[in-house]
């Protein structure tokens, strides 16, 4: 066997012909083809799956139990395979306590740090802390007021599992006779048994006191024996109350005390550590007044307030009424022309005595008294903290937000911990850079020799992590960001970041379009950090469409030459020059040029109507004004975090859905929106997943299979049985098999592993049960149309209308190649995105509705990206706005309009870099997106228009 490559024999994984793939190592290998063409299938469904099976194999036999559950990929073998490691575009972590930080494992380091080189300071006053004698310690206690009851504690356990029996009898056998556990006082004489599994604090109480100047000589023997257990000296204080002091760290101002710094007193995730208010989060939920009332144009009586939209007359009415004429204001005057005075009465409440009376006729009630206000907020807060209902739970949360916690201001620590500081910053401050601004921080860094020596091997692990990140081109991103805010595509380089800080030897890489996400000035670096990673001595497999990644690569393999049924052959191999020089690839004739999307010649010029958003200050942007001509196709565009998401997501769309949907969610920091008479309706067609489950998919979201169930119930066989559409639904009991319950397969759960999802042995997969499948239409069951691909059922049901329309549709999008059935987990995030589209072409068009859509080309072949651009020209000939945030230069060069942001990401971004057609961006030398169309449409550049 040849130790130089990989070898895949037999291959027909999917929609792959059997084929014979060579691939060599120690390489950086792309495989490419049009959408559909067996890419995925080749690289993570054969190469990595088989890898995976093996590394299970060589587990432990509780592990290899499993072995027989997963299915082997249908490969006869494959030759000189190593470990494979797959970096895919998996959704990231939703758990809130996840960041940046914490993925890389920076933020380990950065607790090292501080634990062993940070400066403490006082919370209260800010000054520097010192250690204090025994002296000073008992001096401090007798400061306290004359006659004060205080326990004095010596510290035995912090925070470790354990029994602890020999340390107790120890302590009881020295004479003591109480201590506290976890916080609940004990006596030593009783039996005192400990969960081992548990972190305990145990505190030995040493002396009980009452202030008072004949106790100085007893204190000082008391903290004397404390310090023979440690350092630390603890002093319950009325039973309540706690100081600390200590012999190495104390105030001399406050008094204040800090025990000796640890890692676990800097992690938001350890008690130790985290802000007592909110746990560690950052951020609690609160009721937020915009939300309880949206639109400030309506009146109380038009229903203002949402959070308590009742019909006039009902019992929250009469209390608002009777409010108002106490407070001189009518329920019929819109809530914008109320004084603040008067709204937070509505919002807050008050302790006034108000009249009220309530009369309901129909029952011959008439109530009158008089009573305090409590306040639409205070009322929504009491019920969600009082209710034992879910749904009263959920939709109270309709109306809440999540704001900075109010003890840490955000900050996730307790105060003691962000009152130590390295180089004049706490550890919450250094994760709010970004990581440039981190990386600049760290290199400039003073410190002294002995803090050096401590801090050389921790700052070098650091710095080199932030590197990595900088390498991918995530600059402009924060180490406190959440996981869960995270892109496909950010957190696919954060997880390749993280590979090649383990510096991992003779390992495949597999990863799925790296670039995604990344503007033309970024994937130079990208491609240089998947080099680095290669002259390790890796192997880097890369499923990849970009034009710089696949001219950038060693060996090629090109798969089609169509997608579905008409892929999965190998139409050419080895080196771009080689690719290009062979006319059956497409993708070579595009490398060549001898295809391309052509540049129009004509540029829309629009409808004259204008979108202004004004003032926006979401994030990074800074305060601008931003005009969207309408009836036009138009581009966001600029580098990676310069606020484009945040302009047209956060800001725009949440603003527009508020406003014609009434949606309760809050959009980004802004003045006002101009122009909207101009629009009808809005759509957000994003990369997120159509559904979670298997049971979801292209023919259920599309509503696709509601007709195609009306057709099989209409079988002669169908309706002899009496079955109806809801037979043929593996939703609902009846036609599905129930020991999957519709699944198709039945998850295992794997310990220190992923979730193993094997095929479910009573149905073969099928989903249906036996005498479903028995109904066919046309030779067909339900199970093999779901089966069929796109273009398949296309000509299948020609002669239906209804589903050929919605068929077509899918296919219009570039997803001929799709099964019906395929589950919604398997699709990437812009097939997703293409289904959604596609549902709303299905629709009756206005003419007058916006689109937005967030990098729609992912996953796409330069062929695929031509035909999703007529369709989207198609939407704006109809009269319709399209925005897309965009870094293709195909889609970027056939825009009517491009708003270019920037100049860089993060704090430098956030500002229009210039605006207006392809070629006059093109012709402004200080836009990337302009220096890189420039290049694609041959324009002379010139300087920033004024």
């Amino acid at each position: 066997m040849a130790k130089d490559k990989i070898f895949v024999k037999g291959a027909s994984e999917h929609n792959l012909k059997n084929i014979d793939v060579e691939i060599p190592r120690d390489k950086l290998v792309v495989i490419t083809g049009l959408s559909g063409s067996g890419k995925s299938s080749l690289a993570f469904d054969t190469i990595y799956a088989e890898g995976q099976r093996r590394y299970i194999e060589s587990l432990s036999s509780y592990a290899r139990q499993f072995l027989e559950m997963m299915e082997k990929p249908s490969v006869e073998y494959i030759e000189g395979l190593s470990p494979a490691i797959s970096i895919e575009q998996k959704s990231p972590s939703r758990n809130p306590r996840s960041t940046v930080g914490t993925i890389t494992e920076i933020y380990d380091y950065l607790r090292l740090l501080y634990a062993r080189i940070g400066v403490p300071h006082c919370w209260q006053c800010g000054k520097e802390i010192t250690q204090l004698t025994t002296e000073q310690i008992v001096d401090r206690i007798m400061s306290l007021p004359q006659g004060t009851r205080i326990q004095i504690l010596a510290p035995i356990v912090k925070g470790r599992k354990g029994e602890y029996r020999k340390v107790l009898e120890n302590l009881k056998n020295d004479g003591f006779a109480r201590i506290r556990i976890d916080g609940e006082m004990r006596d030593l004489e009783e039996e005192i048994i400990l969960d081992k599994n548990k972190k305990h604090d145990i505190d030995l109480i040493v002396d009980r006191l009452v202030i008072g100047p004949d106790i100085q000589k007893t204190l000082n023997d008391s903290v004397e024996t404390c310090l023979k257990f440690g350092d630390v000296v603890k002093v319950l204080i009325d039973d309540d109350k706690q100081n600390i002091y200590s012999k190495r760290l104390a105030c001399e101002e406050c008094g204040l005390g800090l025990e000796e710094l640890t890692p676990q007193m800097f992690s938001f995730n350890n008690p130790h550590g985290a802000c007592s208010y909110c746990g560690g989060l950052g951020t609690t939920r609160r009721i937020d007044p915009d939300l309880v009332i949206p639109n400030k144009e309506l009146s109380l009586a038009e229903g203002a307030i949402a959070a308590w939209n009742d019909p006039i007359g009902s019992w929250y009415f009469r209390r608002l009424e009777a409010l108002a004429k106490h407070y001189g204001f009518s329920v019929y005057t819109p809530i914008k022309e109320l004084t603040q005075k008067q709204l937070n009465v509505i919002l807050y409440g008050t302790n006034d005595r108000v009249k009220y009376l309530y009369e309901n006729r129909d029952r011959g009630l008439y109530l009158e008294y008089e009573g305090s206000f409590e306040g639409v907020v205070n009322n929504l807060e009491r019920r969600y903290r009082e209710t034992k209902s879910e749904y009263i739970r959920e939709e109270i949360e309709k109306f809440m937000d999540m704001n900075p916690c109010p003890h840490c201001k955000g900050n996730r620590l307790k105060p003691e911990s962000l009152a130590v500081t390295v180089g004049g910053l706490n550890i919450a401050q250094v994760t709010k850079m970004s990581i440039e601004q981190a990386l600049k921080f760290f290199n400039q860094l003073q410190l002294t020799d002995r803090e050096m020596q401590i801090a050389e091997k921790v700052l070098k692990e650091i710095k080199s992590r932030l590197k990595f990140l900088m390498n991918v081109g995530l600059n402009y991103i924060t180490m406190d960001r959440a996981a869960g805010t995270l892109s496909g595509g950010e957190a696919q380089r954060i997880r390749l970041a993280t590979q090649i800080g383990s510096s991992l030897v003779g390992v495949i890489y597999i990863l799925d379009e790296p670039s995604i996400a990344l503007h033309y000035r970024d994937k130079k670096r990208l491609i240089e950090t998947l080099k680095e990673l290669r002259d390790l001595g890796n192997t880097i497999i890369v499923v990849e469409h970009d034009e710089d990644t696949i001219r950038a690569a060693d060996y090629i393999v090109d798969l089609g030459p169509g997608a579905g049924r008409n892929g999965g052959w190998v139409v050419a191999v080895g080196t771009p020059e080689k690719i290009m020089a062979n006319e059956n690839s497409i993708t070579g004739q595009y490398l060549s040029g001898k295809l391309r999307i052509p540049i129009p010649i004509q540029r829309r010029n629009g409808n004259g109507a204008y979108l202004i958003l004004r003032g926006a200050q979401q994030n990074n942007l800074k305060n601008i004004d931003v005009k969207f001509p309408l009836g036009l196709f138009i581009c966001i565009t600029g580098v990676s975090g310069s606020g484009k998401s945040s302009l047209v997501y956060e800001t725009l769309y949440k603003a527009l859905a508020q406003k014609f949907y009434r949606s309760l969610e809050k959009p980004g920091k802004h003045d006002k929106i101009e122009g909207l008479e101009n629009i009808d309706k809005v759509i957000m067609i994003d990369q997120s997943p159509i559904g979670r489950t298997p049971r979801s998919n292209p023919a259920t979201y599309t509503n696709l299979f509601t007709p195609i169930r009306e057709v099989f119930s209409m079988v002669p066989e169908a309706r002899m049985r009496g079955y109806r559409p809801g037979r043929f639904s593996f939703n609902v009991r009846g036609g599905r098999c129930e020991a999957c319950e519709g699944n198709g397969t039945i998850k295992i759960e794997m310990q220190f592993l992923p979730d193993v999802y094997i095929r479910c042995e009573n149905c073969k997969g099928k989903r249906f049960n036996r005498e479903t499948l028995e109904i066919r239409y046309k030779g067909k069951n339900i199970h093999e149309i779901l089966e069929m691909t796109v273009d398949e059922a296309l000509e299948f049901f020609e002669n239906i209308p209804k589903i050929k329309k919605k068929l077509q549709t899918l296919k219009d999008v570039g997803l001929g190649y799709i099964q019906l059935g395929q589950p919604a987990p398997t699709l990437s995030g812009g097939e997703a995105q293409r289904v959604k589209l596609s549902k709303e072409l299905s629709k009756q068009s206005t003419g007058r509705t916006l689109y937005i859509l967030d990098e729609p080309t992912t996953g796409l072949a330069t062929a695929d990206i031509q035909q999703l651009l007529n369709v989207l020209g198609k939407l704006v000939d109809s009269g319709n706005t399209v925005i897309v945030i965009e870094h293709n230069l195909d889609v970027i060069k056939v825009a009517d309009h491009i708003i270019d942001l920037g100049p860089e990401g993060g704090d430098e971004g956030g500002e229009i870099v210039c605006e207006g057609t392809p070629e006059e961006v093109a012709s402004i030398r200080n836009s990337y997106t302009g220096q890189a169309l420039k290049r694609v449409l041959g324009v002379e550049a010139r300087g920033a228009a004024g």
